[in-house]
């Protein structure tokens, strides 16, 4: 199921969709990198392509993180 996030981004609130599955999994690479996971959403932000939407960024942040995880297992 698809819920609508917010989060506050160096000072303005944002909303983004995601899927459960991928909100959960935002939520162990912050705990596994010892952040916020707004500090997370942050850094995804400002390093997505400017033509790119957080919701998409902020999924393939996920599968890069799990093919990353998958190569070194």
């Amino acid at each position: 199921m698809i819920r609508k996030h917010s989060a506050t981004l160096h000072g303005h609130r944002t909303s983004f969709s995601l899927e459960d599955e991928f909100w959960a999994e935002l939520k162990t690479i912050a705990t596994a990198r010892s952040m916020p996971l707004a500090a997370l959403i942050s850094e995804i932000d400002d390093h997505r392509p400017p033509d790119s939407n957080l919701s998409s960024a902020l999924r393939l942040h996920v599968l890069s993180w799990l093919k990353a995880a998958a190569s070194e297992a």
